[in-house]
């Protein structure tokens, strides 16, 4: 979502930095476009490294008998689907 949102921002943002051009004296639409543009990259490169961040599930069982109690750990790791 995060990827979508900073292209979207980007893009809103380079069409009122260089296609809008409206008499205003109150805002100048030039500068909100680029700061849109720069949240987008952010926002966008933020998303970016969340995506490709390693994911890691630690599972804990632990069973009690008359034996005494067994504890399994099971780690997985995500390295090679990210989307997972």
């Amino acid at each position: 979502m995060s990827i979508g949102a900073g292209i979207a921002l980007f893009v809103i943002g380079a069409i009122l930095a260089f296609a809008v051009d409206l008499p205003n004296q109150f805002v100048d639409l030039t500068t909100i476009g680029y700061i849109m543009m720069g949240a987008g990259v952010v926002v966008f490169l933020i998303g970016v490294v969340m995506l490709v961040r390693r994911r890691q599930t630690d599972t804990v069982t632990r069973t009690e008998g008359v034996g005494g109690a067994q504890v399994t750990r099971s780690t997985t790791r995500s390295d090679n689907d990210p989307l997972v």
